[in-house]
C-alpha cells in the first residue's frame, strides 16, 4: 500500500466526505474536456502547442532567499516554510529579496518585531502530487507557519485533478497535526496568461476556478486558511503586462509577486494570531464550506477560514485593495505596520 493511501485510511467519515466533494468539483474538468468535439480538441491541441513554444522552459532556478530575516530583533526565530510550484519559489526574479518567501518573511518579521527563519521548499514545475515530499522536508524544520501556492501546473497538465486536491488536503492536514499554521493561495487564473488564446483561454479559466474551489474545500476542511488569487491581478497585468509580467510573459515580475504577497499577508498575520482587522459579523460572513468556496472563486482576494476545526462551516472575508503593495515590505518598519493596518 502506498504512503498516500495509508495516510487516508485514518481519515474520519466527515473528512472523506469533504474530500470526495472537493474531488467532484475538480473532476468536472475531465467531463468538460470529454465533451469537446474532435474538431475543437484539435484546435485546442494546436493552441496548447503554440503556447508551449511561446512560454519558455525554466532556464535557471530562482534565487533561494533562505535565511534569517529581522536578525536585529530579539527572540527565537519563527520558522516559515514556503511550499508549492514556481510561483511560490519566485521564478523569474533575480534577487532573493524579490521572491515571495523573502517578502512574507520580511512582512512577518517587521509586524511581529521578531526574527523569521525562511525555508523555501517550493519546486519550479511542481504539481500537487509533489507536495508530500515538500511536507516531509518542511516538518524537519518544525515550522510555525507554512504558505503554499500551487495549482497552475495541475491545470496545464489537465489530468488527475481529484488527486491534486487530495494531495493538497493531505499536506495541510499533516502540517496542522504538527502544530503548523497553514495559508494557501489557491490556483490562479491560468486563462489570464497572455500567450494562451481563446478558446483555450476560456477553458483554462474555467478549469482554474474549478480547481481553486476544490482546493478551498480541502484546505479549510483540513484546518487551513485560503486566499483566492484567481484573476485578482488580471486587470493590472492586462493594463501593464511589461511591468507586471516577467520576461517569459508567464510568471509575475518582482512587482507582480509583491502585489500577490500583499493580498495574502492579512491572512498570514491572522493565522499567526495578529489580526487587528475589524471583526466581521458572524451572520454576514458565515457560509457552508462549499458555498464559501464558490463565492471565494467569484471574488478574488477573499479569505476562507474554518469556523471550528473539522466543521462544515466557513468564514468569508474580502481583502480590499489598498494601493501600492510594496508598502508592506518597505524599508521602514512603521510603514510596513501601517500598511498592514490599512487592510481592513
Amino acid at each position: 500500500m502506498s504512503n498516500t493511501r495509508r495516510r487516508f485510511t485514518g481519515l474520519s467519515a466527515e473528512d472523506r466526505k469533504r474530500l470526495r466533494a472537493a474531488g467532484r468539483i475538480a473532476g468536472q474538468v475531465t467531463g468538460t474536456l470529454a465533451g469537446v468535439t474532435a474538431l475543437s480538441a484539435g484546435l485546442l491541441m494546436r493552441q496548447a502547442s503554440a503556447a508551449r513554444r511561446i512560454i519558455p522552459m525554466a532556464e535557471a532556478p530562482p534565487p533561494r532567499g533562505d535565511g534569517v530575516y529581522g536578525a536585529k530583533f530579539h527572540g527565537k526565530p519563527l520558522s516559515l516554510v514556503i511550499l508549492g510550484d514556481s510561483t511560490a519559489a519566485g521564478y523569474g526574479v533575480h534577487r532573493p529579496r524579490e521572491t515571495p518567501g523573502a517578502l512574507f518573511a520580511t512582512g512577518i518579521s517587521r509586524r511581529l518585531h521578531r526574527p523569521v527563519q525562511l525555508h523555501r521548499l517550493a519546486v519550479v514545475g511542481s504539481v500537487s502530487s509533489g507536495l508530500p515530499w515538500q511536507v516531509d522536508t518542511a516538518l524537519e524544520h518544525q515550522p510555525s507557519i507554512a504558505i503554499i501556492m500551487i495549482g497552475g501546473n495541475d491545470v496545464t497538465h489537465i489530468s488527475a485533478r481529484d488527486d491534486a486536491v487530495r494531495h493538497l488536503g493531505d499536506a495541510v492536514r499533516r502540517l496542522r497535526e504538527a502544530g503548523c499554521r497553514v495559508v494557501v493561495g489557491t490556483c490562479p487564473d491560468i486563462g489570464a496568461i497572455q500567450p494562451i488564446k481563446p478558446p483555450l483561454r476560456w477553458l483554462a479559466r474555467r478549469w482554474s476556478r474549478q480547481l481553486a474551489a476544490a482546493q478551498t474545500i480541502a484546505v479549510v476542511g483540513a484546518g487551513g486558511r485560503t486566499v483566492s488569487l484567481g484573476n485578482l491581478l488580471g486587470p493590472m497585468f492586462e493594463a501593464n503586462p511589461a511591468r507586471m509580467y516577467g520576461s517569459d510573459r508567464f510568471h509575475p515580475s518582482a512587482e507582480g509577486y509583491a502585489r500577490a504577497a500583499a493580498v495574502m499577508m492579512p491572512t498570514v498575520m491572522a493565522a499567526l494570531g495578529e489580526d487587528d482587522r475589524p471583526p466581521v459579523p458572524v451572520a454576514e460572513g458565515m457560509r457552508t464550506l462549499p458555498e464559501a468556496a464558490d463565492e471565494a472563486v467569484r471574488a478574488p482576494g477573499t479569505e476562507v477560514s474554518p469556523v471550528r476545526s473539522g466543521g462544515r462551516w466557513a468564514q468569508l472575508r474580502r481583502h480590499p485593495w489598498f494601493g501600492e503593495s510594496r508598502h508592506w515590505f518597505g524599508s521602514s518598519p512603521g510603514s510596513a505596520a501601517s500598511a498592514v493596518r490599512a487592510v481592513g
